[in-house]
């Protein structure tokens, strides 16, 4: 334990020198909002639900006479605000599942 408390304290000459660099997550307002949404309409709900698809849309596979050439796997983890935009569905669609009389299932 003793060394493991010393790897901490202990500083490179290179690393005091350095500047360090500051991050700054430019999206975090519209995170904090999204993950703050409160949905309290079946009509918002499934607006939500129509706006943010169930799977990602530029998944693709290209085929040329019946032969696959090339794959095209989901890249909405690359979107920086995917975990986001996702429980704001999941919430929307919790939401109208709650609802009395209201039908989850949307039209494609």
């Amino acid at each position: 334990m003793t060394f493991i408390n010393n790897l901490k304290t202990t500083q490179s000459p290179q690393s005091v020198n350095q500047p360090r660099e500051l991050s700054v997550d430019v999206l975090s307002p519209l995170r904090y909002w999204l993950n703050r949404f409160e949905i309290r309409n079946a009509a918002i709900a499934q607006s939500i639900c129509r706006w943010i698809p169930d799977q990602c849309p530029f998944a693709r596979k290209i085929v040329w006479q019946g032969r696959t050439l090339l794959v095209i796997p989901p890249l909405c983890k690359l979107n920086p605000l995917y975990e986001e935009l996702i429980a704001l569905r999941f919430r929307a669609l919790c939401y109208l599942a709650d609802g009395p009389a209201t039908d989850v299932c949307l039209e494609g």
